[in-house]
């Protein structure tokens, strides 16, 4: 199975990979923004320089350039700036010898000046051609004056904003992250906290949880203590089961020592023989309560194998296992099921044992003067409803409860006691429930519900004929 990652570290990653992504978007976002605004600001600069050198060329006559226009030129946004300045008349009037050539061939625009793109020296440079009409040694006219700068200049000024602005991040995010770290740990401390309560109790100890902690977990202790109340719960079943099996089959298996010791100390053939017989009724007795016991706990705990059944069906299998036995005690065993099939969607083991229960628990407690024992089956709101009726002897009002608890009974009887509790914990085990009562002209009614199965929303088909 593979492994978890780390919540503390699945939180980080959740907190800092969408900050990383956004801090790179805004990063570069910011070197384009950077970028284009010290085009900007150099483009200005340019302008700047021109406009200088035009005014101390016409206040000169073209012979040299002031101290403040020469710092300009020296150092200006970071880098040198050249520049050149010809007459009308094409003469050269001042600067470097020649200026960059615009590479585009279309005329240059009617504008008072111009920026281009070009290359000096082999170096690729930013140039500004300015046109101003002036005066300069009795010549007037249009002159020309061209500045540039080499585009490294710039390139290094926005390679420079563009790492401190990733400096500036990288130690933001870098923060963030620490502090999301740690903060993570802090904030994930009532689970450590709640984890190390629990590693203190004893594996006894299924108590609800009942320290504070946060909204956010408050449905984990919850589910935490249900759970514990199940396995409470279960656990105390299994020892109220453990305990019962182990008082009911006491007397029963001590029986059937004692017995075995009579055959071995018998008399005679004949006396071991007759002791023998008794051995094995006692035998079959243990046999069959220790059954019972199993098919009990069955019920109440495992979660059984369902399919859809039809339970028309499993009840002629279950009368035909009881019919020899009612005619031997003279009783008259019926069974009505309706003409449309009932189906269920229940564990056919299960639902055939109740049924079975409910059947021999009437053959066995309903006294000598027990004639008929009716099953039958009817439908109806979704549910499935098996009837057991008895005219027997039947059960008072205040002996429902004793018996269906377990190995509860009415009076004295050579049964378990377990055959309506297994019924009863079937019928729950399916979402359904058993029902006592008494029956028409006397005895008992015992009621089995559980819910009907429908094949896709429709009405229960109509049986076979």
């Amino acid at each position: 199975m593979r492994a978890a990652t780390s919540l503390r570290l699945r939180l980080t990653a959740i907190i800092l990979v969408p900050l990383l992504s956004i801090a790179l978007a805004v990063g570069f976002w910011q070197v384009h923004d950077a970028r284009e605004k010290a085009a900007d600001i150099f483009d200005r600069s340019l302008l700047t320089v021109a406009l200088a050198v035009t005014g101390d060329v016409a206040r000169s006559n073209g012979n040299a350039l002031s101290l403040e226009t020469r710092d300009l030129l020296g150092d200006t946004s970071g880098g040198p700036v050249f520049y050149h300045v010809y007459a009308p008349n094409g003469y050269y009037v001042t600067g470097y010898a020649t200026p960059p050539v615009r590479h585009a061939a279309e005329p240059w625009p009617d504008e008072p000046y111009t920026y281009y793109n070009s290359t000096y020296h082999g170096d690729a440079v930013r140039a500004l051609r300015l046109r101003d009409v002036t005066t300069v040694d009795g010549i007037t006219g249009l002159f020309t004056i061209t500045v540039w700068q080499h585009v490294e200049v710039r390139d290094a000024v926005v390679r420079d904003l563009a790492r401190r602005a990733f400096i500036v991040m990288a130690i933001l995010i870098g923060t963030v992250a620490f502090v999301v770290w740690f903060g993570v740990r802090i904030g994930l401390r009532p689970l450590t906290d709640l984890e190390d309560a629990i590693s203190r109790r004893s594996g006894g100890d299924l108590s609800p949880i009942r320290r504070p902690v946060p909204p956010e977990i408050r449905g984990l202790v919850l589910r935490l203590n249900t759970l514990f109340g199940q396995v409470e719960a279960s656990m105390a079943r299994q020892a109220s089961f453990i305990s019962n099996a182990a008082h009911q089959l006491r007397n029963p298996i001590a029986g059937v020592l004692a017995m075995a010791e009579a055959v071995r100390s018998a008399p005679s053939d004949q006396a071991a023989r007759d002791r023998a017989g008794e051995l094995l009724v006692s035998a079959r007795h243990v046999k069959d309560l220790a059954n019972k016991l199993l098919t009990l706990e069955r019920a109440t705990t495992a979660t059984g194998h369902d399919e859809r059944l039809e339970v028309g069906e499993l009840l002629e299998d279950v009368t035909d296992r009881f019919r020899a036995t009612a005619r031997a005690q003279g009783v008259a065993l019926s069974l009505a099921l309706p003409e449309d099939e009932v189906l269920a969607e229940a564990d056919p083991v299960m639902l055939r044992e109740a049924v079975a229960n409910l059947v021999d628990n009437a053959l066995r407690h309903g006294g000598p003067d027990l004639g008929r024992v009716a099953v039958g089956l009817s439908a109806g709101d979704g549910l499935a409803q098996v009837t057991v009726a008895d005219d027997g002897r039947g059960v008072a009002a205040e002996d429902v409860e004793t018996v269906l608890s377990r190995f509860g009974q009415a009076g004295p009887s050579e049964g378990s006691g377990l055959g309506l509790s297994i019924a009863e914990a079937v019928a729950e085990r399916h979402g359904g429930a058993i029902a006592l009562a008494p029956s028409e002209g006397g005895g008992l009614l015992v009621t089995l519900t559980i819910p009907a199965a429908v094949e896709d929303g429709a009405p229960m088909r109509q049986a076979a004929e």
